[in-house]
């Protein structure tokens, strides 16, 4: 366990240079649910992490789905519910909740309820979900862990990048949601599953700064800062604590918790052990590509898959069927 990083250092300062000294000084709140609020409050949030390059998109979609083209929303509604009818999901940290209102707009769903603690994020998703006449969407603010989960309701419970910010996930996996779950419902991740509190193995650090290497220095520029990104050392798990309590914090039981407690329907691995890693700060430079920067990815993306052939995927995307009622 790292303690402390220069990437402790190098994160703090590129985040008071994107986001300012009031978001700084919000982790020095002694409140831990305040201090995670802080960490999702703003709606548009400049950063350079690989989730906004284009071609990493495409990449999940092939390695999820099949298709490049084909977002997993669609290809859960066309190969597993298309012929379901009145639905009733329940989504658990929904945030922004673009893929619950994505999944709203299918005519399949009679209820989807959001649950999540920022109400910056919910006042957006509730202005889209009136545009579009959603009207099978509802929005409550609410701490998961009063959350009355009501007994063997719903169809589909949801967690998209959210199910690793809660804790105690055996009793959450195994027993609330379970409980929560119609016989044969489902239980739908896209979720990170690698270390808690991203206290990576050093074998994983050490390929990452290979994958680097693979980079050429122009594309190694920080975002908005005057500093090259030629290594990796790894999170501290005090600013990991100070920045959000929440991340991370048992992330490594969520895949054995499923696999003790549902049926695999369906699971896809899509890495990100490296790539997530490697790109953080420099992603930017790869939104617009031409020639070289899609060799530079290709070549990343063919370093990574080398490495899982030999690793467990940090992130999965999985169906589930809560099958022992």
């Amino acid at each position: 366990m790292r303690l402390i990083t220069l990437d402790d250092i190098i994160e703090t300062y590129t985040k008071f240079r994107q986001r300012g000294l009031p978001f700084i000084t919000s982790k020095l709140n002694l409140n831990s649910i305040k201090r995670t609020k802080s960490a999702f409050n703003e709606l548009d949030i400049q950063s350079a992490n690989w989730w906004i390059i284009p071609k990493i998109h495409k990449r999940w979609n092939k390695l999820i789905t099949g298709d490049q083209e084909l977002e997993y929303e669609d290809f859960v509604m066309k190969k597993f519910l298309s012929n379901s009818k009145g639905l009733k999901m329940l989504s658990l940290g929904s945030g922004v909740c673009s893929h619950e209102l994505k999944f709203a707009g299918y005519n399949n769903f009679e209820e989807i309820q959001c649950i999540d603690i920022n109400e910056v994020l919910f006042n957006s998703a509730k202005k889209i979900a009136v545009e579009q006449k959603l009207d099978n969407i509802h929005f409550q603010i609410q701490d998961l862990y009063e959350y009355e989960f009501p007994e063997d309701y719903f169809d589909i419970v949801f967690f998209h990048a959210s199910l690793h910010h809660f804790k105690n996930i055996d009793e959450l996996v195994g027993k609330k949601i379970k409980n929560t779950l119609k016989n044969d419902g489902k239980l739908i991740i896209n979720e990170f599953v690698g270390s808690n509190r991203l206290q990576f193995p050093r074998h994983q650090i050490i390929e990452t700064n290979k994958a680097l290497k693979l980079i050429p220095k122009s594309y190694k520029k920080r975002f908005k800062l005057n500093l090259y990104k030629n290594r990796i050392y790894g999170s501290g798990i005090i600013r990991m604590i100070l920045a959000d309590p929440s991340e991370c914090v048992e992330s490594a039981q969520i895949m054995p918790s499923i696999h003790k407690n549902y049926k695999t329907i369906y699971e896809a691995a899509y890495g990100g052990n490296l790539l997530a890693n490697a790109l953080k700060d420099i992603s930017h430079h790869f939104v617009e590509l031409d020639e070289e920067k899609e060799k530079v990815l290709n070549k990343l993306f063919e370093f990574e898959d080398e490495y899982l052939k030999n690793h467990p995927s940090d992130f999965v995307f999985g169906i589930y069927e809560n099958d022992i009622h």
